[in-house]
């Protein structure tokens, strides 16, 4: 099974622990408070600003003063990997470089499907653990989908040691982005890098074979109104 197939099954199935549900709720809260500064990025580089904030999360627990490419200070020159990224005059700056100019090049992303997205925030860490075919906690952490293996530092991989850190899913599904929040496949009407909540976009997403019946509801209506009309007129 390829690794998007397995992120979009583990999403499935995935429910966050209820020993840590009030966690996952604190932070989420604390980056949706953040949505309007997330989103300005969104609207350079085309990546959803949910992803943006989980990412900045993971990487830096969300200070304004770290790099989303590594946590590094984003105004000084980077020493972890990517390494020699800066310095920037901002935030903001910092994040684009991250997003446009890094690995995995988050910005030339055209599909945002979950199951995609998830991936594509497993690349932003790294595929060591996918090459192990386990659920990386990098995404899984504090969920059912979750039990243990960490890298505790470059190229050392620990079979027992257990990410303490909130995964990216639960990050997203206590964040609204829900089951029922992202298409499995993106609508054409869905603006760059964003997400369609269910019920918003209801023509868009209305099965092509209820068309014949929704236009033959819509026909059969339409002369019952005329005849009433032409009726009362001949009265």
């Amino acid at each position: 099974m390829d690794l998007l197939q397995a992120n979009t099954d583990r999403w499935s199935k995935c429910k966050v622990n209820p020993s840590k549900q009030s966690q996952f709720n604190a932070v989420a809260a604390r980056l949706t408070a953040s949505k309007a500064r997330y989103q300005a990025v969104e609207a350079k580089t085309g990546v959803p600003w949910w992803f943006i904030a989980v990412v900045h999360e993971r990487e830096a627990s969300q200070s304004w003063k770290a790099n989303i490419a590594q946590g590094d200070p984003w105004n000084k020159v980077s020493t972890h990997v990517p390494r020699g990224r800066g310095p920037f005059t901002s935030w903001e700056d910092a994040a684009y470089d991250a997003l446009v100019n890094c690995a995995p090049y988050a910005a030339r992303n055209k599909d945002w499907s979950i199951g995609n997205a998830l991936t594509m925030l497993e690349k932003y860490n790294g595929l060591g653990y996918a090459k192990r075919g386990i659920p990386s906690p990098y995404i899984w952490a504090g969920s059912n989908q979750y039990v243990s293996g960490k890298y505790v530092s470059d190229g050392v991989f620990s079979p027992t040691a257990v990410d303490t850190q909130l995964g990216c899913a639960g990050l997203l599904m206590s964040m609204g982005i829900s089951k029922t929040s992202v298409p499995t496949v993106p609508l054409k009407n869905a603006s760059a890098g964003g997400v369609i909540i269910a019920g918003t976009a209801t023509m868009a997403s209305t099965p092509h074979h209820y068309w014949p019946w929704i236009i033959a509801g819509t026909l059969v209506f339409a002369a019952a109104v005329w005849a009433i009309i032409h009726f009362t007129e001949r009265k």
